[in-house]
């Protein structure tokens, strides 16, 4: 079985035009709005109450700038993994969100969840010190974990750039948990 570095922080990257226009990026490289820039910034601020030691990315610039914007106010340099893209949506990524069908299965061009699932963990078990880490990726990563770990919270959206401390019992959004 993967070991993953439990207990980690996670942030989903914060808003993009396409997340507004509920559309597929998968692994569009589609860059963070206005918007999306200011939601990092309070991550970090919310962040720098934790004592982030590392922190590891997603290389798609819209992870990458947000690990970036709390990486700058924590004093700290970002680590990519490439294992930690979204999921390879194929013929979707574009298109509305709306249009998927059986989110299971491979489409056209594409991955399957199990195959994204597989891939996202083995990302995750990449990475190392100094602990506690800080991961920023995206909701199909986290999904992917939920999977994962048999936790129900996959169904759930995780919000653009809301901060969550990843246990074995599940995520627990920062703003209702303390350390």
């Amino acid at each position: 079985m993967t070991t993953l570095p439990l207990p980690f922080f996670f942030l989903r990257h914060g808003e993009t035009d396409w997340n507004r226009a509920g559309l597929v990026m998968g692994l569009k490289d589609i860059p963070l709005n206005a918007e999306g820039r200011t939601q990092a910034a309070a991550a970090a601020n919310i962040l720098t109450e934790y004592g982030i030691a590392s922190i590891w990315s997603s290389p798609l610039g819209r992870a990458r700038e947000t690990a970036e914007i709390v990486a700058s106010r924590l004093g700290l340099a970002v680590s990519l993994i490439g294992g930690l893209a979204e999921r390879n949506w194929g013929i979707y990524e574009g298109g509305a969100a709306s249009a998927r069908k059986n989110k299971d299965a491979a489409p056209e061009g594409g991955e399957s969840a199990a195959d994204f699932t597989r891939r996202s963990i083995a990302a995750l078990s990449e990475v190392g010190g100094p602990a506690p880490a800080l991961v920023v990726a995206h909701s199909g990563t986290f999904r992917a974990l939920c999977r994962h770990m048999n936790w129900p919270h996959g169904a759930e959206p995780v919000a653009n750039a809301q901060p969550l401390l990843v246990t074995e019992e599940g995520p627990h959004p920062l703003h209702n948990f303390a350390l």
